[in-house]
């Protein structure tokens, strides 16, 4: 039986373990994840990675229990790159203490963010998020929301020569920097780009993904869900029967592998704050992808309700 994100909410961590596949085999839920190659080095991802911008708690341990678990059930999962950013509250601290409690540094990818204009200033702050994410080497560091790009590539470059980055790359979440985001592809060498894609919000699609791929970029998608769009638009309805061909039971895993069927995406990082969701997530990294037939049909039928 197919189940919507809502029904596997109530269902539970307990119960969805097993109810998530609608009958599939526990082998095919512990399959590996999908990968993608990163293009500037050859290194492999897991599809399904894990956004930590609201991972905004205090010290408490009971409140600190559900994101510890959904960290877990990410690793447990194959799942690997985490991302976070300083200017996400204090979610770069708590990942870094989740991660180094559960002693899985090492299994993970994990990526943030610079948000500063000046030199000195972009420094100070990258300096800060080693010492938070209690690392002495960060797998990426990306330019957040090109906010003094220039100056920052500059800074990441030099990092990544002294060993201490490992990539680099520039975010945006708004069409308003689109235009600028191509310009510096053109003109830049970037390991990553991280932007916004999802089922309803195919914007990027037409230039900026072709051209990420065509430049030898890696592919970072956030909102993925249309700010939470795509789940109030399809509400309650049941999935499509062309779902079961895509091995998808939620809507959740409908919405993800339209967006990691695109060839030019390397990884999608939906936010994620609760172990069922995590769960949730990584099926769509499993099983079968949208062909360029489906991925239209997907397209359609979310359009007829927008």
């Amino acid at each position: 039986m197919k189940r919507t994100r809502r029904e596997v909410v109530k269902l539970g961590v307990a119960a969805g373990a097993s109810l998530l596949l609608g009958g599939e085999s526990l082998s095919a839920q512990s399959a590996r994840l999908i990968g993608r190659t990163i293009p500037s080095s050859g290194e492999t991802v897991p599809v399904i990675g894990l956004g930590a911008r609201n991972y905004r708690v205090g010290d408490d341990l009971a409140e600190r229990a559900p994101f510890k678990a959904a960290l877990k059930a990410f690793a447990d999962g194959g799942g690997k790159l985490v991302d976070t950013a300083p200017g996400y509250g204090n979610s770069e601290t708590v990942v870094g203490d989740l991660v180094a409690e559960l002693g899985i540094r090492d299994q993970l990818f994990v990526a943030t963010k610079v948000d500063r204009e000046d030199r000195e200033e972009g420094l100070e702050r990258i300096d800060n998020s080693f010492r938070t994410l209690r690392t002495d080497r960060l797998d990426l560091m990306q330019v957040h929301n090109l906010r003094g790009v220039d100056t920052q590539l500059g800074t990441l470059r030099d990092l990544k020569a002294q060993g201490r980055i490992r990539y680099l790359g520039i975010t945006t979440s708004s069409d308003r920097q689109y235009q600028r985001m191509i310009q510096i592809l053109e003109r830049e060498t970037l390991d990553f780009i991280q932007l916004d894609y999802a089922l309803d919000n195919r914007n990027v699609a037409d230039r900026i993904l072709p051209l990420a791929a065509d430049r030898g970029m890696a592919v970072l998608v956030n909102l993925p869900f249309g700010r939470g769009r795509l789940f109030r638009t399809v509400g309650q309805r049941p999935l499509p029967d062309w779902a079961a061909e895509i091995d998808c039971s939620s809507w959740a895993q409908v919405f993800l592998k339209y967006v990691v069927s695109h060839p030019a995406v390397t990884c999608v990082i939906p936010g994620t704050t609760k172990e069922h969701h995590a769960v949730d997530n990584q099926g769509a990294g499993r099983g079968r992808l949208p062909d360029g037939s489906l991925r239209r049909t997907m397209e359609s039928f979310i359009d007829g309700l927008t």
